[in-house]
C-alpha cells in the first residue's frame, strides 16, 4: 500500500475541539431554555442543562425539540440560542485552541482534506469560520442542514466523504471532544475516531464512546494522522492471517 493510500481526510469538530469553547454554547442554552420559562434555579432548569451537557455535539435544535417536544417552542429556543451565543461572541471573541491552527497546517501541508464538522446551523458556522478567517485553510465546512441528519449519526462524515471523492471510509480520521462526535466517527467507519479533552466530555466518556485515541488536544491528532501507518484493507488482513 502507497502512502497516497493512507488517511486521506481529517473531520474536525469547531466548538471544544478547534475553537476555544469555555462555557459559550452552554451558557447560550441557558439563556435561550430561560426564554422559554425554564429558569435558573429551578429543578427543571437543572434537567434541562444536564440534558444539554449529556447532547453536546448533536445539532442545537435537536437538542432544543428533545427538551420541549414541540416544534415551535424549539424553533423560538433555538432563535434566541443564535442571539445569545452570538452576543457571547461580540462580548468575548473568537479563539481557537491552542495549536489548532498549527494542526490545520499539518494536516494540509501533507496533503490532508479538512472538512469542519459542527451542530450549529450554517449562519452560526460562517460566522465562526470568518471571525478566525479560516476558509483557506479547510476544504470544507458542513452543517447538520448539509447532511441529513446530525451527530451522533455518520451523515455528515459520510457527506463529506462524498463530496470529496472517498472511494474508502478507513481513509478518514475524525476528531472531537464529546460522546457524539465519536459515535458519528465510530458509525462512519472512519479508522481513527480521535477525542480531545478541550471540551465537553472526559476521557472515560471518550473512551467509552468507542474513541481510537484520547488526545491531550488537537495539536497532537495532527501528528496522529500524518505518521499513522495505512489503514489495513481486507486483503491486507486476509495475508495477514494466513503468515
Amino acid at each position: 500500500m502507497n502512502g497516497a493510500e493512507r488517511i486521506s481526510v481529517a473531520c474536525l469538530d469547531l466548538a471544544g475541539t478547534t475553537v476555544a469553547d469555555g462555557d459559550a454554547v452552554e451558557t447560550a442554552f441557558a439563556e435561550a431554555i430561560a426564554t422559554m420559562g425554564v429558569v435558573a434555579g429551578t429543578g427543571a432548569h437543572d434537567r434541562a442543562m444536564a440534558a444539554v451537557h449529556d447532547a453536546r455535539g448533536r445539532p442545537k435544535l435537536d437538542v432544543l425539540r428533545s427538551l420541549f417536544g414541540d416544534e415551535a417552542r424549539a424553533q423560538a429556543a433555538h432563535l434566541s440560542f443564535e442571539r445569545s451565543y452570538d452576543l457571547i461572541v461580540d462580548r468575548r471573541g473568537l479563539a481557537p485552541v491552542s495549536g489548532a491552527e498549527k494542526a490545520l497546517d499539518r494536516l494540509t501541508g501533507a496533503g490532508v482534506r479538512v472538512c469542519l464538522l459542527t451542530g450549529f446551523s450554517r449562519r452560526t458556522l460562517g460566522r465562526i469560520v470568518d471571525a478566525l478567517g479560516w476558509w483557506d485553510s479547510v476544504d470544507m465546512a458542513l452543517c447538520p442542514e448539509d447532511g441529513g441528519r446530525g451527530r451522533p449519526w455518520p451523515d455528515l462524515i459520510l457527506s463529506a466523504a462524498l463530496r470529496l471523492g472517498i472511494d474508502d471510509v478507513r481513509h478518514i480520521a475524525v476528531c472531537g471532544d464529546t460522546e457524539n462526535d465519536i459515535l458519528s466517527g465510530r458509525r462512519a467507519g472512519a479508522s481513527i475516531v480521535a477525542g480531545v479533552l478541550t471540551g465537553a466530555h472526559d476521557a472515560d466518556r471518550l473512551r467509552r464512546a468507542g474513541a481510537t485515541h484520547v488526545l491531550p488536544s488537537v495539536a497532537e491528532f495532527a501528528d496522529l494522522v500524518v505518521l499513522s501507518p495505512p489503514p489495513l484493507h481486507h486483503d491486507d488482513a486476509m495475508t495477514a492471517d494466513h503468515r
